[in-house]
């Protein structure tokens, strides 16, 4: 195998194998209504870096090291004076990921960062939007293995997948099939009865 189809694994895979499971699933006759992510968006909050440009430009470069692009940079709408921020201060970096960025990125996160993560036991099933779109949260930017965790200030990311679908179930199986490490049912069902208990 070629390093560069190493890298599109996910793509190969998705339109090889899980296209076609999910057309058969789901009785879908025309191909360009199969269920499949349209975009990943990944924004990183900088707030703490108001004061430093060199925090802000270790943000960045870390930003783009992750997600294999140049993060734009999102500016506050509004002034806060609690937080000593001014309408048009830099406060959050985006990157949105199409095509084959896209699935090398989610390649990544499916079968390194996520199952590296502390007391991993999978994702909710309860982070799907109404519109099939799945939104994740990840604390430690410094979980994928790109960043160095030397010096680093650790920040979140808040990572969306948008889909097709506009629908949970297909939205759902689509990112199963494509390796996306959900919670089990079991596991889910045991921690909702806890939470009930507690009263949570």
């Amino acid at each position: 195998m070629t390093g560069l189809s190493k890298k599109q694994r996910l793509k190969i895979n998705y339109f090889k194998e899980v296209a076609p499971k999910l057309a058969a699933e789901f009785d879908i006759k025309n191909k360009l209504a199969v269920p499949r992510v349209i975009k990943v968006v990944v924004n990183m909050g900088i707030g703490d870096t108001l004061k430093s440009k060199e925090l802000l430009e270790s943000a960045r470069k870390d930003m783009a090291t992750i997600t294999g692009q140049i993060p734009s940079t999102r500016a506050a709408r509004v002034s806060v004076a609690s937080f000593s921020i001014r309408r048009g201060m830099p406060v959050g970096l985006k990157v949105t990921l199409r095509g084959d960025r896209m699935y090398a990125f989610l390649d990544r996160l499916f079968s390194i960062v996520l199952p590296r993560l502390r007391d991993f036991r999978g994702l909710t099933l309860k982070s799907f939007d109404k519109f099939g779109n799945y939104n994740l949260g990840v604390r430690e930017h410094t979980v994928f293995p790109e960043v160095s965790q030397g010096k680093n200030v650790s920040r979140g990311l808040e990572i969306t997948l948008v889909t097709n679908s506009n629908n949970k179930e297909k939205s759902k199986r689509l990112l199963e099939l494509m390796g996306m490490p959900f919670e089990k049912v079991e596991d889910a069902e045991k921690d909702t009865k806890k939470n009930v208990k507690d009263g949570k």
